[in-house]
């Protein structure tokens, strides 16, 4: 790897440890030229899925929309940025093991509202609240309770999850 401070080719590594749950390799190394030590970190850069908005078009998709959802939705709540990091890595590892091409955006909604129900029910509805678009409060506790009894039970998340996260 290139130094950051000298630009030389050449720069040894000093130390390799797994970090975040084995998601991330955080290398210590040093240069031989001018002899800096730097850190850095190595992820896998997963290929996600084209998102089908609404409206048919069609974008790529972007962590940070979902972060930035999240993180809206869980303001002023007893959640951890760490819980909010692992929601959307779940969230993620779902996307790709419903289709590696293509997901409609109402999908990844779903996934979403599935994982802060379990999490946290006031952020849930949050997320809902925004997410589904409500004309009225009527349409939203009907929704909301129709939820309830059909599509986001519990039981459809992954077995090794729980609340932490």
């Amino acid at each position: 790897m290139k130094c950051p401070y000298c630009s030389a080719p050449d720069t040894k590594v000093l130390d390799s440890r797994n970090s975040e749950e084995g998601c991330v390799i955080r290398r210590r190394r040093k240069c031989e030229t001018c002899q800096k030590r730097f850190t850095t970190f190595e992820t896998v850069e997963l290929s996600m899925p084209m998102v089908i908005k609404r409206d048919g078009r069609r974008e790529p998709y972007n962590k940070e929309k979902i972060n930035h959802g999240i993180q809206k939705s869980c303001e002023k709540r007893p959640i951890s940025a760490v819980q909010i990091e692992r929601i959307i890595n779940n969230i993620e590892k779902a996307i790709l093991d419903i289709s590696d091409k293509e997901i409609q955006s109402k999908e990844v909604g779903n996934l979403v509202m599935m994982y802060l129900r379990h999490l946290d029910p006031v952020a849930y509805v949050r997320f809902a609240a925004v997410y589904r678009k409500f004309q009225d409060v009527e349409e939203f506790v009907n929704d909301l309770k129709h939820d309830e009894h059909n599509q986001f039970k519990i039981a459809s998340l992954p077995k090794d999850d729980s609340r932490e996260y």
